[in-house]
């Protein structure tokens, strides 16, 4: 191909993976060789999502610190990025997208060479009357956690209903509760957290609690009620009304490819855009998308999930940049690994859930351990709970979940790096893991529960 033209990459997104995407790429040529328009419909570009609750919370004291990196800061390095302008078509035919000014109303069609699709998810609203009433809030953009903190400073009461408890619902509540409102979290699950197995979500459960939260596991919302002055002020279940001053969805994200669809672009079970190792959307040859409105491998079941994290998205933007950049890269996939915390209990989890593995036709045997994250003479030793699965007769380890006081949620990176290299727990109970009393008794925690988990699969042995 002559590189005599220049081409021009055009990026939908300015978040992580889109901005990632065009950083890459302009480090491997320059303005001359290749042109790139970025295209972003908020307020902000390369900020971290899952900061939010922290901010929204008071441990992060200003909005900026969220933030990488500026518009002005990407304009410095020739990315000609165009703030709220949102792209409302794509024509594959022709290549180009159509965009839309915020501020003026302006429209205009730009055409690429090569187009980076990175528009993130959205948060999932329930389809309820009173969804849309004011004081209901998503939190999936730095925009939508500054309309959150401005409801809650020009609101009287003090009480909050947070819906779903997933990571974003679990943290929001928090954030609430250091915020001084009374939380009430309904949650159609048995119990919170419903990336982990329901016997470790009641560890959450429990903590919750500790915090002052009021838990309703089990509950579907019928619909939101609005006061004299439209603002919301209940939420309603079947059998119940929770009243609420100010109302936060927790209920998870969806991939925003409404763009993608309407473009003919390939999508998968989740509604993600479906794309190769090299993160090239399925059957077209100068499109890339990542970041949370992709599809992505998981290496443990063999099956496409959507997962929304800006590890995977950062790590999409690198890999898309380079190959359009000129070089090669690939992203191979995931295990699914993940963490959080609720006050001072750590929650991690990487691999399949029982249900997963079920799902993916595996049998498989399970173990639970209580053991310290520090030796247990040493002073504040604090108590984990470590669950394993393994697969039957080859011991393959398949996924493993902690709840735990300080220095729980990083042990389960040891996990997810044995599961990444297709470990069984035999091997894993001879890793040689850092030892010192101030960090773990002698058998790590996560190598008790392999010992406990080789156990287990012997016993399943014909």
């Amino acid at each position: 191909m002559s590189m005599s033209r220049t081409e021009r990459l055009v990026v939908i997104g300015g978040d992580a993976a889109g901005m990632s995407a065009a950083s890459q790429a302009r480090r491997m040529r320059g303005p001359d060789e290749l042109e790139i328009v970025a295209f972003e419909r908020g307020h902000f570009t390369s900020y971290s999502a899952c900061g939010i609750p922290y901010w929204v919370g008071g441990d992060v004291p200003e909005r900026n610190r969220l933030i990488a990196r500026s518009p002005a800061e990407h304009r410095e390095r020739a990315i000609d990025l165009r703030m709220r302008t949102e792209v409302t078509e794509i024509d594959v035919g022709t290549g180009r997208v159509r965009s839309r000014d915020l501020e003026t109303g302006a429209e205009e069609w730009t055409s690429y060479d090569k187009l980076v699709i990175a528009t993130g998810a959205r948060p999932i609203r329930p389809d309820l009357p009173g969804a849309d009433a004011p004081g209901v809030h998503g939190v999936q953009t730095l925009d939508d956690g500054q309309a959150l903190l401005d409801t809650l400073a020009a609101t009287e009461g003090r009480r909050a209903v947070v819906v779903g408890a997933g990571y974003i619902g679990v943290e929001m509540a928090e954030a609430l509760i250091n915020r001084g409102y009374e939380v009430t979290v309904v949650n159609r699950g048995k119990e919170p957290m419903s990336t982990l197995d329901p016997d470790m979500g009641r560890l959450v459960h429990t903590a919750m609690e500790g915090l002052g939260i009021t838990m309703v596991n089990d509950a579907e919302i019928t619909k939101l009620l609005r006061g004299q002055d439209g603002r919301v002020r209940a939420v309603a279940t079947e059998d119940a009304e929770y009243p609420a001053d100010v109302v936060v969805l927790g209920i998870g994200v969806r991939p925003e490819t409404t763009l993608a669809r309407a473009a003919g672009l390939p999508l998968g079970d989740h509604g993600g855009l479906l794309t190769d190792l090299a993160m090239r959307v399925r059957g077209h040859e100068n499109i890339w998308a990542g970041g949370d409105c992709v599809e992505v491998l998981d290496l443990i079941s063999g099956r496409e999930r959507h997962i929304a994290l800006g590890t995977h998205a950062n790590k999409h933007g690198q890999v898309i940049g380079s190959n359009v950049g000129g070089g090669y890269a690939t992203f191979p996939g995931v295990v699914g690994t993940a963490v959080s915390k609720v006050c001072d209990l750590e929650i991690a989890r990487t691999g399949l859930r029982e249900k997963d593995a079920h799902r993916a036709g595996l049998q498989f045997e399970t173990v639970t351990i209580e053991s310290t994250s520090r030796a247990g003479y040493y002073p504040d030793a604090d108590l984990m709970t470590v669950k394993m699965l393994a697969e039957r007769r080859t011991g393959r380890l398949l996924g493993v979940q902690i709840v735990g006081g300080e220095g729980a949620a990083k042990r389960v990176d040891i996990a997810a790096v044995a599961l990444t290299a297709g470990m069984t727990v035999e091997q894993m109970t001879a890793l040689d893991l850092g030892y010192a009393p101030p960090f773990s008794p002698v058998w790590d925690p996560i190598l008790v529960a392999a010992r406990k988990a080789v156990a287990a699969v012997r016993r399943s042995a014909p």
